[in-house]
């Protein structure tokens, strides 16, 4: 995170409690040179909350959810 974008702002700005705090965060990440790291590191450690990696909440789930299919087909 010390190279990230996010090394500049507030930690609660990550942690937003509506749409667009979300929105404003997500921005933030949108040029980090380590959004990809950031990302891997909240789906791996099940991160429940915040923005991480430019994604919400919600979007890593789905994420999560995708890559589970994705294993199940390849498995079967």
């Amino acid at each position: 995170m010390a190279s990230g974008n996010c090394n500049n702002h507030p930690p609660e700005v990550f942690f937003p409690s509506d749409g667009v705090g979300v929105e404003v965060a997500k921005k933030i990440c949108a040029s980090c040179p380590v959004k990809e790291t950031c990302l891997e590191y909240a789906l791996t450690n099940r991160v429940d909350h915040g923005v991480w990696g430019a994604t919400s909440e919600r979007q890593r789930r789905r994420i999560l959810k995708a890559r589970r299919a994705k294993r199940l087909v390849t498995l079967s």
